[in-house]
């Protein structure tokens, strides 16, 4: 006959259950500590001291918000860019986005903007499998060839995709798209904080790789 199981008594379960949330949010802390310290040399808010290279990638977000009121992250993100471009600090720009539903298509909405903006149409690369920051800094060099690069987004973002890039011993530095205000990002900052977790988690112990690469793509300048 089996042995019936005694239940863990409630004081055991909560003090593992703080011990394993106390480690969960260790890490989270640590992870973002490490980022955001070891790409601080590489970032900058200055287009006329950030250094000159070919080629920039330009990271995705939707055009629109929900409700469809314009999104920020998207309008900064394309001053940024036309600005870093009409400077003479970047040639070339790759817009990389999401494009996993026919409707929605982060890379073109960027190409239209940006065009809008007085880049021209021929100095612009879509990458529509720009998933996530990782497919997009590691298919900007297994796919597009780039070993030199300027990352163009806000701040938070630019952390992470610079830790990427320099996991991959990449050359990268990032440009500081405008701040959102607080108000309209708090979702958004705090849910940068599990991505960076997340980040070094793919990077360090899943080995995590893109959803597409696909055939090299040549940038011409």
């Amino acid at each position: 006959m089996l042995k019936k199981l005694k239940p863990i008594p409630l004081k055991k379960t909560f003090k593992w259950s703080l011990i394993l949330f106390t480690l969960l949010a260790l890490s989270i802390i640590l992870s973002n500590y490490w980022i955001i310290k070891s790409t601080k040399a590489q970032i900058y808010s200055d287009a006329s001291l950030i250094p000159e290279n070919d080629v920039a990638i330009l990271l995705g977000a939707s055009k629109t918000l929900q409700n469809g009121s314009e999104n920020l992250f998207f309008k900064y993100r394309i001053e940024a860019a036309a600005q870093l471009y009409k400077s003479g600090k970047i040639k070339h720009i790759i817009v990389s986005g999401d494009n996993s539903r026919k409707e929605y298509d982060e890379a073109t909405d960027m190409r239209e903007a940006l065009v809008a903006k007085g880049v021209p149409d021929s100095s612009i690369t879509q990458d529509y499998a720009g998933f996530r920051t990782l497919d997009s800094m590691v298919r900007c060099l297994k796919v597009f060839g780039q070993t030199k690069i300027t990352v163009i987004s806000q701040r938070f973002h630019n952390e992470r995709a610079v830790f990427i890039g320099n996991f991959y011993k990449m050359e990268v530095v990032a440009f500081n798209a405008k701040d959102v205000p607080d108000t309209f990002s708090l979702k958004v900052r705090t849910r940068e904080h599990f991505a960076k977790f997340k980040a070094v988690l793919d990077l360090y112990l899943f080995s995590k790789q893109p959803k597409f690469l696909g055939a090299k793509v040549s940038i011409k300048l």
